[in-house]
């Protein structure tokens, strides 16, 4: 039997021109999400260059948007790929947060990428000591 799910998919909410950058940095994200972990990185790392930080409340927006645009993003299984677009949004708009992908520290063990800004994990509902980083692109 599965869960009911809901996801804040209200792509009319978002501004067009906002709407359209993030549907493409939403493929961009769901194509790079088909790499493996050292590629994915590489190309983050490239990608950063000298950009300022984001702050929180930049991060989330972002989030916000890349949720309300994709459906897939919003989903269970769809966290890789919504911490992939988070960054690239924040990128298009000369900001830069930190992508992580690591596990749970409390059962049921899972893998979960995710994002943070000022030191905060950005939309998880979680403290920063429910997840065990494996690899960040700060």
């Amino acid at each position: 039997m599965s869960t009911p799910e809901a996801v804040p998919y209200a792509p009319h909410l978002v501004p067009p021109a906002t709407r359209w950058a993030a549907r493409v940095v939403v493929v961009g994200a769901h194509l790079l999400a088909t790499q493996p972990p050292a590629r994915i990185s590489a190309v983050l790392r490239r990608l950063r260059g000298r950009v300022r930080p984001a702050t929180f409340q930049e991060a989330n927006a972002a989030r916000e948007t890349i949720l309300a645009v994709s459906l897939a993003a919003g989903g269970q299984k769809g966290c890789l790929a919504r911490s992939l677009a988070t960054v690239l949004l924040c990128r298009t708009r000369g900001q830069w947060v930190t992508w992580c992908v690591g596990v749970r520290t409390r059962p049921p063990f899972a893998a979960h990428a995710w994002v943070e800004a000022e030191g905060v994990l950005v939309g998880e509902g979680a403290s920063a000591d429910y997840f065990q980083r494996l690899l960040t692109v700060e």
